[in-house]
């Protein structure tokens, strides 16, 4: 009965970091989203947060349909992300992700300045900036780690202590 006991409890904490993982993923400017998808069958497109909400794929952003898309996080801001396909979007095929600035908030997305060297890719994409020098000490994710820690030790001595 211990055995199972602790491979529950691991089992169940494994999930909790892994979701914690996922959820606290902090990405900042120089990342990049590398899409992979058969050209022929889908597309990627970048869409405001209404028509990321409502799934209308009518008027993005930006469309990319080559199969390996690589988006250069250039600009801090909120991006959101679904298929072009119609019916995927509805099947939770998209993405959103908030991108910090420098000083933890994350601002607007604005047009990118024109520049008299341009990459060899469209300039959508933008080129990728140097991280910033200093980052935030404290990390909301780290608090909430800490949080799901704790209450995943207090279920255990709880649980411990009825067995």
């Amino acid at each position: 009965m211990a055995n199972l006991r602790n491979h529950l409890f691991c089992a169940f904490q494994f999930l909790l970091l892994l979701e914690t993982k996922v959820l606290c993923y902090q990405y900042k400017l120089g990342d990049s989203l590398l899409f992979l998808y058969p050209p022929s069958q889908d597309s990627v497109i970048q869409v405001t947060e209404q028509s990321y909400n409502t799934c209308n794929l009518k008027d993005p952003i930006l469309y990319m349909n080559n199969g390996d898309t690589l988006f250069n996080i250039t600009k801090p801001g909120e991006y959101f992300f679904t298929s072009g396909t119609p019916g995927h979007c509805e099947k939770k095929q998209k993405l959103y992700i908030a991108v910090l600035s420098g000083n933890g908030s994350a601002s607007a997305p604005s047009a990118l300045p024109d520049t008299a060297s341009s990459p060899s890719y469209p300039t959508v994409f933008g080129s990728i900036p140097q991280p910033p020098s200093s980052l935030p000490s404290s990390s909301p994710c780290l608090s909430f780690s800490t949080f799901i820690t704790a209450v995943v030790a207090a279920a255990w001595v709880i649980f411990n202590a009825l067995m």
